[in-house]
């Protein structure tokens, strides 16, 4: 058994205090009683009481579950037949520049993703707002999406499909009562994966949001650009608790899921 060294377990602690000790001392610091951001008050709940008052943060927040929701389901779908047609179809032609369009959004700079989808918008004249930011974040995270499902897709044991359509299963019979349980796990963090980058983005969406449809980083940007306020560590810590939440509720369905296929392979 291989022993940790010393210098192993600083470089790990060392990162992980780089990543999470900024999002402790922003929890912490949004219960502070005091208004001043760098002097501790004591605790208080204050700030979170502040934000139900505050009619901006609201529609902010709505605009962009709105958007958040509606952009994962879209990306849900549009993925996973993506993956679906990179994992079950096989060769066929242009499956490299299929590929390739599905895998460039992950590796492209947003920026350029936002000015390319503005400069579209601008020349078919929609006006923008709250669908061009949905499709803004559809066209980004359903490469995501297709990644997960692909990978999973291309675990499952393809006799399994063969076997249901052998004993007279139409092709999309099987590929709902057999295929998607069994890729459920991928598809629902997929989803949940596309949820949380479009709740945080800030690029694209500043490139294709329009009036009306602000959304909650892009408000939180605009009111720190003159000075951080209690309101926004109250505001960052509930986005943080959503994306943690979300994330624990993928890994309990993915135990669930491999629990479940474990009884079923060991019973007689």
């Amino acid at each position: 058994m291989r022993r940790v060294s010393f210098f192993n377990v600083v470089s790990l602690a060392l990162g992980l205090a780089f990543l999470y000790l900024p999002i402790g001392i922003l929890i912490v610091y949004s219960f502070n009683a005091s208004r001043l951001v760098t002097v501790w008050g004591g605790w208080s709940v204050r700030w979170y009481l502040q934000l139900l008052e505050d009619a901006a943060i609201r529609e902010a927040a709505r605009i962009s579950i709105s958007i958040a929701f509606t952009s994962a389901v879209a990306a849900t779908a549009l993925g996973t037949m993506a993956a679906l047609a990179l994992a079950r179809v096989g060769r066929f032609r242009g499956r490299t520049l299929f590929s390739a369009m599905i895998y460039a959004p992950l590796v492209m700079p947003e920026v350029i993703t936002g000015l390319s989808l503005l400069l579209l918008f601008v020349a078919l004249n929609l006006d923008r707002g709250f669908w061009t930011v949905t499709a803004a974040h559809t066209t980004l995270t359903m490469c995501f999406v297709a990644v997960i499902v692909q990978s999973r897709l291309a675990s499952i044991d393809r006799s399994i499909e063969e076997a249901a359509m052998d004993l007279g299963c139409p092709p999309l019979r099987t590929f709902l009562t057999v295929t998607v349980p069994v890729a459920a796990p991928a598809i629902v963090a997929g989803f949940l994966l596309a949820f949380s980058l479009s709740l945080d983005d800030l690029v694209i969406a500043t490139f294709t949001t329009g009036p009306g449809a602000t959304t909650l980083p892009i408000r939180i940007y605009s009111d720190v650009r003159l000075g951080v306020k209690p309101e926004i560590n109250a505001i960052c810590t509930v986005m943080v608790s959503a994306v943690a939440l979300m994330v624990i509720a993928a890994s309990l369905v993915a135990r669930l899921t491999d629990t479940r296929a474990t009884k079923a392979a060991i019973a007689p």
